[in-house]
């Protein structure tokens, strides 16, 4: 059901531009306490209460007035009143009663003392409702109405009534029969056809002699807002210029970084263009964004490059061998009656050429392995023990392999077969070279190892010294070199951010090459090794 309902999101989810994205957002959170304070009533709700208040109030003095009015009322025994009341309605959890009904028929009329006391207190009550806008009536000890619409009759079947004949004042929330709307939104307010009902008991000598029953619309939310819609037009036009505002500066910060970023990406993605310079307004991790695709797109276009001239490379390597075993097959096939010497000194240059052609995709698979390492994360390798191994492979009595290890060396960040294979070659290319003795040095320079590998061989010809790194360029071709050796070393140290140069300080005979290795340590070794700056 869930994937569901994710399908059809997917399928009807609008297409929106990031600066709409970030308008709506600000939009909605600007609303964000404006309907929160609609729909969850707080507002509302505290004019509900701040009305019951004002009738509580009204009620407490009145009731304290005609207590003193009543004939023969202690004085003592009016002014000990009731316990401060605090407001109980709540539009949420308060049950809210239909429209009061009409008073039903009395039993029997109100006594004279009663009718005499009303008319005492008549003027008061009329004042203070004319200036409260409040419906006030007051009823007799047994619920009869003393002054208001239909005196004479009687209100004593109403709950709050009964609990205020009882002692108890009670507020009760109603239906509002006469209720009109007036303003355009004012059925959002759940308050506003409704009345509050507000019974409080008149004691006077210790005994309930009367009830004043109070009730009134409660403040209305969307009056408030009609008066003061100027002011409230006024800051929604201001808070939406700030929000565009600040639109504006994301959009220059974020969106605009962005999309001149995917212009700059589609272009280097056709073969042309460039990625620009990070734009000095945008965000921080924007801008790290652009030097990270400008470093992509200058290692696409290194890579290019270097597929390009590999491929260069491989069909001059491959072509060489092919044409001769063509070329020897085609005269095999035109010179049946060739001598058995000739047909031999053929064959044999056919399997040589296909022997060179096996060993060039041998050599093809480990550059390619080697390209395409990853780095072993956690690696440490003591460099004493990897070169002691190469020494002991490759000393005898016609070849000496020395160390110069001093105390102290960090471990490298390489394992232990990269190093190996990467000095086993070096080893043997001045083995083969003619050299009769090797140094192994190592020194520590800050954070890497500088490894130093030297012979007394002859050395490197001037006009190849520039050219050793390239694939398939090798000295040695008529003796089975495939030129690969140097570029495998070489990306197999770059896989854990080593290099290998020609040491071209080198005054001495014979060659010297120096290997940069990751030095060990404590903030290192939980790096990753790919976030570390080359050797």
């Amino acid at each position: 059901m869930i994937e569901a309902f994710k399908r059809v999101v997917r399928r009807h989810w609008p297409r929106l531009r990031l600066r709409t994205i970030l308008l709506l957002t600000f939009v909605f959170v600007a609303a964000l306490p404006g309907l929160g304070a609609l729909f969850l009533r707080v507002y509302e709700n505290t004019l509900v209460r701040q009305t019951e208040a004002e009738l509580v109030a009204q009620g407490a003095a009145l009731a304290a007035a005609a207590a003193v009015a009543w004939p023969g009322a202690a004085t003592s025994s009016t002014a000990t009143g009731h316990a401060p009341q605090a407001p109980s309605i709540d539009l949420r959890t308060t049950r809210i009663m239909p429209e009061r009904p009409p008073p039903h028929p009395a039993s029997e009329p109100a006594n004279g003392a009663s009718l005499a006391w009303s008319d005492h207190l008549d003027p008061v009550l009329r004042l203070t409702a004319g200036t409260t806008h409040a419906s006030i009536l007051l009823l007799d000890a047994h619920g009869r109405i003393l002054l208001g619409p239909r005196a004479g009759s009687a209100y004593d079947r109403l709950p709050e009534v009964r609990s205020a004949l009882m002692g108890r004042p009670a507020t009760v929330l109603r239906r509002n029969g006469s209720y009109r709307s007036e303003y355009a939104f004012e059925w959002l307010s759940r308050a506003s056809d409704l009345r509050i009902h507000h019974a409080r008991p008149i004691v006077a000598n210790g005994r309930v002699i009367g009830v004043l029953l109070l009730s009134r619309a409660p403040n209305a939310l969307f009056a408030g807002l009609h008066e003061d819609r100027g002011k409230i037009a006024l800051g929604i036009v201001l808070i939406f210029a700030a929000l565009v505002v600040l639109s504006g500066l994301l959009s220059r910060g974020i969106v605009r970084p962005v999309e001149q970023l995917g212009e700059a990406t589609r272009a280097v993605a056709g073969g042309g263009g460039s990625v620009p310079l990070p734009p000095a307004t945008a965000a921080v991790e924007i801008q790290a964004l652009y030097r990270d695709f400008g470093a992509m797109a200058e290692a696409i276009e290194r890579r290019s490059r270097y597929l390009r001239d590999f491929a260069h490379a491989v069909s001059h390597e491959f072509k060489t061998p092919l044409a001769g075993i063509g070329s020897a097959v085609e005269l095999l096939q035109d010179h049946s009656d060739m001598a058995p010497a000739d047909r031999d000194r053929f064959l044999a240059n056919m399997a040589a050429d296909a022997g060179r052609l096996d060993q060039l995709v041998s050599r093809l698979l480990d550059l390619a392995r080697a390209d395409m390492i990853e780095p072993v994360e956690g690696a440490a390798t003591e460099l004493g023990i990897a070169l002691r191994r190469v020494a002991d492979a490759y000393a005898g009595s016609a070849f000496a392999v020395a160390l110069d290890l001093p105390d102290g060396l960090a471990d490298a960040m390489v394992p232990a077969a990269v190093i190996e294979a990467s000095v086993a070659g070096l080893v043997e290319n001045s083995r083969q070279a003619g050299a009769f003795g090797v140094l192994l040095a190592v020194r520590q320079v800050g954070t890497c190892l500088e490894l130093t590998v030297r012979d007394d061989g002859p050395g490197i010809p001037a006009g190849d010294r520039d050219r050793i790194f390239e694939p398939f360029f090798t000295s040695r071709r008529a003796s089975g070199g495939t030129g690969l050796g140097l570029p495998i070393t070489r990306s197999l140290l770059r896989a854990y951010r080593g290099t290998i140069a020609l040491d071209r300080d080198n005054d001495g005979r014979g060659a010297s090459f120096r290997i940069g290795l990751q030095a060990a340590g404590r903030a290192k070794q939980t790096a990753n090794i790919r976030r570390q700056p080359p050797c």
